[in-house]
């Protein structure tokens, strides 16, 4: 694998609380807490986790779609939050974001033509009169016929609405995708094509991803490497093989417990955690999940554990593991 495209170094990203007649700041919410890890070119890094673990703020503040509390973020060895509007604005179209929600991203009045060229128009790369042979490449490449492109959303189907979300990614040539939990909204038949477009795409142009999702089975046939995050922290991250055959985090063996096995016979003995996640306004002191871990030691309430290599480019933060 070459060298990394995407360097992200001890992100913050905090929310103030705002409480009172004056809206006093009265605390944060500790959305994404000291977050490193780096991508590289050509490669898919899946980010998994509960919900409301940081994940998609993770994504966002990468993009800086959302600003930074703390920390850099290196894309191609310049740091993006330090880069001035026109500077970043010369960058946009070498990042790009699949949202989540197919329904929600896409302008109801624009015709999907206009919704995949606009990017196009916007940054000068194609003129009001030859976009449209571009736009209709990229359509032919993501599954849809020439003739959509005068159609508006709410003609499509949920699978279709994501497919127009990825031509309008891919329309500007990328060369790093946050892909936001691009198939949690279909259905299965459905996510399994636009995971294999998405694996294409990657395969024709060469860009990189950052696969954000809460289904470890879609992250494990998709990503490279897996980082696993809980309450804003990035807690294990390892290619995916390792960390699927070799979890060292008990956060990590839970989650892989609850992954449906495809054999009916064969039974895997789940973990089922106790208690409830915590505020990410308030999270506990030392290590964060050692309110909910069946091995949680004195050591695990007091001090934050060190994220570690423990060979095989296999990270963790746990004082189980020495």
């Amino acid at each position: 694998m070459s060298e990394a495209i995407l360097k992200v170094e001890n992100l913050k990203k905090y929310f103030p609380i705002k409480a009172g007649v004056l809206q006093k700041t009265v605390g944060h919410v500790k959305a994404v807490d000291d977050v490193s890890f780096e991508i590289k070119k050509g490669e898919t890094l899946g980010l998994v986790g509960e919900s409301g673990c940081g994940k998609s703020t993770t994504g966002r503040t990468i993009l800086r779609l959302l600003e930074k509390t703390e920390g850099k973020v290196i894309y191609k060895g310049k740091d993006l939050h330090t880069l001035k509007k026109e500077e970043l604005r010369k960058l946009r179209p070498e990042m790009q974001i699949i949202f989540q929600d197919p329904y929600s991203s896409l302008n109801p009045r624009m015709t999907i033509g206009e919704i995949i060229g606009e990017a196009l128009l916007q940054h000068g790369l194609a003129t009001k009169e030859n976009y449209s042979d571009k736009v209709i490449e990229v359509m032919k490449i993501c599954g849809l016929a020439s003739y959509h492109i005068r159609r508006y959303p709410h003609e499509f189907s949920g699978g279709q609405r994501q497919r127009i979300g990825i031509a309008r990614a891919l329309v500007l040539n990328p060369e790093f995708i946050v892909a936001d939990e691009p198939v949690s909204a279909l259905d299965v038949s459905i996510q399994s094509q636009i995971i294999n477009l998405l694996m294409e795409s990657q395969e024709k142009f060469g860009f990189s991803y950052l696969f954000i999702s809460h289904d470890l089975s879609v992250v494990r046939h998709i990503s490279h490497r897996v980082g696993v995050m809980y309450l804003g922290s990035l807690i294990e991250l390892a290619p995916k093989n390792e960390l699927y055959d070799n979890p060292l985090h008990p956060y990590t063996k839970a989650l892989l417990s609850a992954v449906p096995l495809p054999d009916p016979k064969l039974k895997r003995n789940r973990i089922i955690l106790k208690g409830d996640i915590p505020s990410p306004a308030n999270p506990p002191s030392g290590c964060k999940f050692h309110t909910r871990c069946p091995y949680a030691m004195e050591i695990c309430s007091k001090d934050i554990p060190v994220y570690k290599n423990v060979g095989n480019e296999h990270f963790v933060a746990c004082h189980l593991v020495k």
